[in-house]
Parts: structure tokens; C-alpha cells; sequence
């Protein structure tokens, strides 16, 4: 089995749709391979995926590596996946099946304080986030790989960062709400948080100005 390090955290009929796109993801993860799945919700909001037949061990690995893996059994440097759960002055705090806490000057994203920090880089509630396991003599600190992809967000077009929403839903409403030739493409960075890659020229807080009476969402911009 493998507990995927993305949060279900929406209910009814978004629970059932959001279950419904991640069986389908799922599906499509391992469709080259000789397996049967079965997909199930634990209590605290983390899918996890059942995997049966002759390439179930290439299978998990795979699912581990497309969506990060919720384990308890995490060695200091290495690399984990958490979802950004709460934010204090003291730094973040992850939740990757327990709570894991990133201080403040481990965050490696520039200046401000950690509010600061979760707004300037469009860091919506319950986003995946790569973290360094850390020990007894060094802290937990935000991964090298995804402090680069963060700092990647503000060179290139501005964006909107969405939660409590498959990507499906974010693609319609934005284009219900009349801004489809403002999305160059709609990114996925967990199975309920989605990024949204401005077409150039597109004033972002403004698209959340328009959007927002649409979405039941946490919808923050990356200005570039």
C-alpha cells in the first residue's frame, strides 16, 4: 500500500468528484503495468492506493515518485513530502502523517517573515511541499529542489495558486468566468491544488478579482 502525500480535505459531492479524478490519475499513472488498485481515504485526509499483480513493486514506486509518499518511516536527509498545514511566526508546519515543522531561517526563500514568505510564493493551505528529514543536530528545512522550483514561480509568467479544486474545475471556471485566453495552462501541484500559468501581460491579482465569486478556494498570486 501507498499513502499518497496529497490531502482529500474537501466533502460531499467535492469529495466524491476529487476521488473520482484521483482514481482516474491513478489509473492513468499505472496504465502500462500488470496491476489492480484499489483506492481508499484514511481518516486523516491522505489517500491511499492498494496495489495487487506481477509489477505492483514497480507500481508503488512509481505512485511514490509522482505524488510523494506519506511513510513513518523517514531517515534524517532525506527527502519527504508534506502539505503546508499552518504557518506562525516560528516557520511552517507540514503535515506528512504527523506534524513536521520547518523554522523560519530553514525556509531558504529570501526575506519576510513565514506569512510573508507563503504570500509572496503563492502558497495556498494544504499544498505539497519537499522537505529534508533532519535529526538531533540539524532541523528540518525546506528541500533544495523545491526552494529552486518556488523561486522558478517568480521569473517566469505570474500565476494564480488555487486550493479545493481538481484541475478540471479550475480550467472551467476559469473559463466560465470569461479569462480563458488568460491561462496558458493550468499546473498540478497536488490532487486539490492547482496552479494557474498566466498568459504574458495577464495583471494576476486582478484575474483573482474576477474569479474569486467563482471558487470556494484560497486563491493566491505569484507576481513576476
Amino acid at each position: 500500500m501507498v499513502v499518497l502525500a496529497t490531502k482529500v480535505y474537501v466533502a460531499g459531492d467535492a469529495r466524491r468528484r476529487a476521488m473520482d479524478s484521483l482514481e482516474s490519475l491513478v489509473g492513468n499513472d499505472l496504465g502500462d503495468l500488470e496491476v489492480e488498485f484499489t483506492l481508499g481515504l484514511r481518516d486523516d485526509g491522505f489517500p491511499s492506493v492498494t496495489v495487487t499483480g506481477e509489477d505492483a513493486p514497480v507500481a508503488r514506486n512509481l505512485l511514490a515518485e509522482r505524488w510523494g509518499a506519506i511513510t513513518p518511516h523517514r531517515g534524517a536527509g532525506d527527502v519527504h513530502v508534506g502539505t503546508l498545514e499552518a504557518w506562525d511566526d516560528d516557520g511552517f508546519v507540514l503535515d506528512a502523517g504527523e506534524e513536521v515543522r520547518i523554522p523560519a531561517e530553514e525556509l531558504g526563500l529570501g526575506p519576510g517573515t513565514p506569512s510573508q514568505i507563503r504570500t509572496r510564493f503563492g502558497l495556498v493551505q494544504h499544498v505539497p511541499l519537499r522537505f529534508v528529514e533532519g535529526d538531533d543536530d540539524e532541523p528540518n528545512r525546506l528541500a533544495d529542489a523545491e526552494r529552486d522550483r518556488l523561486y522558478d514561480w517568480t521569473r517566469g509568467n505570474s500565476r494564480v495558486n488555487a486550493n479545493s479544486a481538481t484541475r478540471a474545475e479550475v480550467r472551467a471556471t476559469f473559463n466560465r468566468a470569461g479569462h480563458a485566453d488568460d491561462v496558458v495552462t493550468v499546473e498540478r501541484l497536488g490532487l486539490l491544488e492547482q496552479s494557474v500559468v498566466c498568459a504574458e501581460g495577464t495583471d494576476a491579482p486582478g484575474l483573482i478579482a474576477d474569479v474569486g465569486p467563482y471558487m470556494r478556494s484560497e486563491l493566491l498570486a505569484v507576481v513576476t
